[in-house]
């Protein structure tokens, strides 16, 4: 494995020490923001990060409900790219990260169809 520790010889207690993780640069890291984390902050930046989460869903259950969701919007809208610029996807092959993919963007689309056809999803 190429961990970070092992790259740059550093000491893992060294790591422990700033609460951080070993983290591996040949594989990409599972991590994402958590919205319920957002939506629960005191800080207005951080609620209207929030309320752009839930009014961007709200347009993918629109498009998913008409059913005007071709191959292209899928990939564009649904697929949820990793942004290179803040390099959480970054491994010895670059930072352009793994994003969600493919299935999971079918799944979201056929998922927002069936089963929140109407729901209202802004305060």
């Amino acid at each position: 494995m190429a961990h970070f520790t092992e790259v740059f010889s550093v000491d893992k207690k060294v790591l422990d020490k700033y609460g951080a993780f070993d983290i591996s640069l040949i594989s990409d890291l599972p991590l994402f923001i958590d919205p319920f984390l957002l939506f629960t902050s005191e800080r207005k930046d951080y609620q209207a990060l929030h309320e752009g989460i839930i009014s961007y869903l709200a347009f993918l259950r629109d498009k998913s409900v008409a059913g005007s969701v071709t191959a292209a919007g899928l990939e564009r809208w649904f697929n949820f790219h990793e942004v290179r610029q803040n390099w959480l996807g970054f491994t010895i092959l670059g930072n352009g990260g793994s994003g969600l993919g493919t299935e999971f963007a079918r799944a979201l689309n056929q998922s927002l169809a069936r089963y929140l056809p109407s729901l209202v999803m802004s305060k």
